[in-house]
C-alpha cells in the first residue's frame, strides 16, 4: 500500500483513502438498494400500498446508476487541482503592477488583485509577499524591506 503519496504532488487523497472511500460508498450502495427492497416489498403492503416487483428493481436499477454517477462525480471533484484563490496565495509573491499608496494593484501567478502595502508606499515593479488576507483584498509587504532586515 502506498501512504501519504499524493497524485501529481497536488492533490490531498492518497491511494488509501480512495479505496476506503470506494469501499464506504459500495456498502452504503447495498444497504441502500436493500432498504429500497425491504421498504416496497414488505413496509408498504403492510399499509396496503403495492407495488409490483418490476417497478420496484426498476427504482433499485436507477438508484444504482445514480449511486454510480455521484460516486465518480465526487471522485472527479476531490482529484481536480485547486483553482487560485485566496486561501493558497498567502504566502505567494508578486510584482506591484499600479504603485501601493497603500491600496493597488499586484499580478499573482499570471492574476491581477487588489492589494494593500503593510508599509505605505511601495513602487511599481516591485516584487511583494503576500502576508494575510482581509476580505476580498491581499495584504502584501516588500521583499526587499524584509531582506533589509
Amino acid at each position: 500500500m502506498i501512504r501519504g503519496v499524493r497524485f501529481d504532488g497536488c492533490y490531498n487523497f492518497t491511494i488509501d483513502m480512495m479505496r476506503q472511500r470506494l469501499i464506504i460508498a459500495i456498502i452504503s450502495t447495498i444497504a441502500e438498494e436493500v432498504a429500497i427492497l425491504v421498504v416496497g416489498w414488505w413496509v408498504l403492503p403492510m399499509i396496503n400500498v403495492r407495488i409490483p416487483l418490476p417497478v420496484i428493481l426498476a427504482i433499485m436499477l436507477l438508484w444504482l446508476a445514480w449511486s454510480v454517477f455521484t460516486y465518480r462525480k465526487g471522485t472527479d471533484a476531490l482529484l481536480r487541482r485547486q483553482i487560485p484563490g485566496l486561501v493558497n496565495l498567502v504566502g505567494s509573491t508578486g510584482v506591484v503592477v499600479k504603485d501601493l499608496s497603500p491600496d493597488g494593484l499586484v499580478k499573482i501567478r499570471g492574476e491581477m488583485w487588489k492589494c494593500r502595502s503593510r508599509e505605505g508606499l511601495i513602487k511599481a515593479g516591485t516584487t511583494v509577499v503576500i502576508t494575510h488576507q482581509h476580505r476580498l483584498r491581499l495584504i502584501v509587504r516588500s521583499v526587499e524591506a524584509d531582506a533589509g532586515k
